[in-house]
């Protein structure tokens, strides 16, 4: 169980050329095919038309092509229908019904963030000088780094991912209910969670720091004050400072940084992840400080009921 990265993320709406403008106007780049992406990764987000908005590939990468093969032999157990193709391995997703892709290849680092000079008690580090966000208001999305997905068949979904594809699992709450997973040392690159239908709750993006959220979060207010959903804030999970608006297609998305990273998963697995978080206090609340609360639209979508139409349409249950 290899997975070593998440390497990019179709979306389906129906007026693509809208959401494209919008990620190039936040600072992506883009080509004549759909795609956007960023300086270390041309590829990141996909934009494809549809009927409804959902979440149309996902894009995942692995070590080495015996991963693929031993993948292919647990989507085979399960019964489940792919093609391997070389360095290329798509299936189907049985819960959500996204196409999903894995391909032999190396993970891809990325620059480090730019460095902001702090000043704190007792400490200056930068002296003589303006702060970083107030001399430079620029905050570029550096990549995709999760995916959220919401549906009513948990457990089967889960099994999927953990148990089929590999993701390892980070933390759960709700008694299981609720998982993190991941694939890159973030701590989670993918959750799963509770959702009146199937479908994309989030997708996260990731900029440099704390000031590129606000910076980043204020721009997108700026052009639409109705977009700001729930934030600024710090999870407790995963740790990441966050704020989640919606783009022009009626997606929530987050703009996100300082998130976990897990680089030992045996220490991860015997100090830190539990499968059992529960309650409003601790690690299992939204938020360490921020909005304790989300909004209902957070989790039920305004559009929720144009989803179950068209995923009924597509023969998806």
């Amino acid at each position: 169980m290899a997975l070593n990265a998440l390497l990019d993320v179709q979306v389906a709406v129906s007026n693509p050329q809208e959401l494209f403008d919008f990620w190039i106007r936040r600072g992506m780049t883009g080509g004549s095919d759909g795609a956007l992406g960023t300086t270390d990764r041309p590829v990141q987000l996909r934009v494809a038309e549809g009927s409804y908005r959902h979440l149309a590939e996902l894009h995942l990468g692995c070590e080495h092509e015996r991963d693929l093969s031993e993948i292919a032999d647990r989507l085979g157990a399960a019964g489940l229908e792919h093609r391997l193709d070389g360095t290329r391995l798509s299936c189907i997703d049985p819960v959500f019904g996204h196409r999903v892709v894995v391909e032999a290849t190396d993970s891809r680092a990325l620059t480090p963030a730019q460095n902001r000079l702090v000043n704190g008690p007792g400490t200056a580090s930068r002296v003589d000088s303006r702060a970083g966000a107030v001399a430079d208001r620029t905050a570029t999305p550096r990549r995709i780094g999760h995916v959220v997905l919401g549906t009513p068949h948990t457990a089967r979904a889960v099994d999927f991912y953990a148990n089929i594809l590999g993701f390892r699992i980070s933390d759960q709450i709700l008694k299981g209910v609720a998982t993190f997973m991941r694939v890159e040392t973030d701590h989670h690159n993918l959750m799963i969670q509770p959702g009146p239908t199937s479908y994309l709750n989030h997708y996260a993006v990731e900029v440099d720091d704390f000031d590129s959220i606000g910076l980043a979060g204020t721009a997108v207010v700026r052009e639409n004050p109705e977009a700001s959903v729930v934030g600024v804030g710090r999870h407790n999970l995963g740790s990441n400072v966050f704020w989640y608006l919606t783009d022009p297609s009626g997606n929530m998305f987050e703009f996100f940084s300082d998130m976990d990273q897990i680089v030992d998963d045996d220490e991860w697995e015997r100090v830190h992840r539990r499968l059992d978080w529960e309650g409003a206090d601790g690690p299992a609340g939204f938020s360490v400080w921020g909005p304790k609360d989300p909004p209902r639209r957070f989790f039920d979508p305004p559009d929720i009921q144009e989803i179950v139409a068209g995923r009924a349409a597509a023969g998806l249950g």
